[in-house]
């Protein structure tokens, strides 16, 4: 059986994980808001002046997904996760912009075992993204599952 870094006994309230940093480029704006979000402040920088942002923005989708993606590279490859129930809330709370560095950790609000399955609990989280300048641009609060700890063969 596959040994991992953080079981759910790992998920203490109040424990705060940091994840990870991401530069954000403009082209990856662009491109995320053509396939999935195109609005015009996020695919056009002129727009995007014209627009109450005073500039190109990148989709909250897009700010998620990085998000997302600094979860899974600065922790969860190394936890036993068993993927999520849903979110409860998402919050962009200022925009993001092409050159802003994103900062993203992960703070355990509230940590269960579950009642039925005694193999894993519920774990709820609030993720947060500051950019360069310590502003919280997007809050996730949502919940994951993980494995609890094996017990050590006596």
């Amino acid at each position: 059986m596959r040994q991992f870094k953080w079981y759910f006994e790992d998920f203490t309230p109040g424990r705060t994980i940091h994840v990870g940093t991401r530069l954000v480029e403009e082209q990856e704006i662009i491109d995320f808001a053509r396939q999935f979000d195109p609005q015009p402040f996020h695919v056009d920088k002129a727009a995007g002046e014209q627009s109450i942002y005073g500039g190109l923005i990148a989709s909250g989708w897009h700010t998620c997904g990085m998000m997302m993606r600094m979860m899974v590279d600065g922790f969860m490859r190394e936890a036993a996760s068993l993927g999520s129930p849903g979110v409860d809330e998402i919050r962009w709370l200022k925009p993001v912009r092409a050159g802003d560095t994103l900062s993203v950790t992960t703070t355990v609000l509230d940590a269960r075992p579950s009642a039925s399955k005694p193999d894993r609990g519920v774990v709820h989280t609030m993720w947060e993204a500051k950019n360069q300048h310590g502003e919280t641009v997007t809050t996730v609060k949502g919940m994951g599952m993980f494995m609890r700890r094996p017990k050590e063969a006596a």
